[in-house]
């Protein structure tokens, strides 16, 4: 998906970012470390917790439905964030999928813990809310879907440590590259950690059912 010119743009658009990431990680407002779950790292087999979750900023998205997506809309379950687009020929739908089994998984936890996918269109000129919402829902009806015009998109994504950049084609068209990592976010609505491909559903599964069911 990613050519060699691309690929070392958005290595640096990340390195960079994740120079930030860093600095703001380690220390909550105040500089008192924050607390991060209570649960022992090495239990997971997927999911990386960062040693301190990250406050995310204010941002406003637009939900498939028409309501705005907002930090408090995060808060209170573990949330699991994939950016994409609709147009993806491969990374996206494999994605998709692969997270659908870990959804179906949670199926047996109790609503009010049950984790959740979000997923994001990086790609507004073509995905409206609408249509973003059709796309996940496909894979998975309780996908919660999202995108928003620019700054607002990118904004978001740089919040989470992620890069994305259009891609002009040959043909005149364009594709996305996008980072592939999933971001999770803790029920504090704070960042809390990463996964990172290959992905194994049944890991993914376990992991936040455990997250779930130990820090709540």
């Amino acid at each position: 998906m990613f050519n060699r010119n691309t690929l070392l743009i958005l290595v640096a658009a990340l390195a960079a970012g994740l120079g930030l990431w860093a600095a703001q990680m380690a220390f909550a407002p105040g500089g008192a470390p924050a607390a991060g779950p209570a649960l022992d790292p090495a239990r997971l087999k997927a999911v990386r917790l960062f040693p301190a979750p990250r406050a995310l900023p204010a941002f406003a998205l637009q939900q498939s439905d028409g309501t705005p997506l907002t930090p408090d809309e995060l808060r209170g379950r573990w949330t699991v964030v994939f950016l994409g687009f609709t147009h993806c020929p491969d990374v996206c739908p494999t994605t998709l999928t692969e997270m659908s089994q870990a959804q179906k998984a949670w199926d047996a936890l109790p609503a009010e813990r049950r984790p959740r996918l979000l997923f994001v269109s990086v790609d507004p000129d073509r995905d409206t809310p609408e249509k973003t919402g059709e796309y996940a829902a496909y894979f998975h009806p309780d996908t919660l879907a999202a995108t928003a015009p620019e700054p607002a998109l990118q904004e978001f994504a740089t919040a989470l440590g992620m890069v994305y950049m259009k891609v002009p084609l040959e043909d005149g068209d364009y594709t996305m590259d996008h980072s592939s990592a999933l971001v999770l976010v803790d029920p504090q609505g704070r960042q809390a950690g990463l996964i990172r491909p290959p992905l194994v559903p049944a890991d993914i599964a376990a992991d936040l059912a455990l997250l779930a069911t130990e820090a709540p």
